[in-house]
């Protein structure tokens, strides 16, 4: 995937997409420890899509973009 996909996504989006790709990126570098892991190909991607994501978004940040406030969660207060 090339960085202008990501260009086109919001700050939001951009955030869970890289806090999705840290989860997967920590799942195949298990399978590779145990050696459940064939091949490179799909970790060394993942790896290059989750840098260009934070390039994009650092960038983003270093303009002055500020992501869309997450909505609160509806919480109960203990008494």
């Amino acid at each position: 995937m090339r960085a202008q996909k990501y260009h086109d996504t919001d700050m939001a989006d951009l955030e869970r997409q890289v806090q999705d790709s840290q989860e997967q990126l920590f799942r195949l570098r298990f399978q590779m420890g145990m050696g459940q892991l064939e091949g490179l190909k799909k970790y060394r991607a993942l790896r290059k899509d989750r840098a260009r994501m934070l390039t994009v978004l650092n960038a983003r940040r270093a303009a002055g973009e500020v992501a869309a406030p997450a909505k609160p969660a509806d919480k109960k207060r203990k008494k």
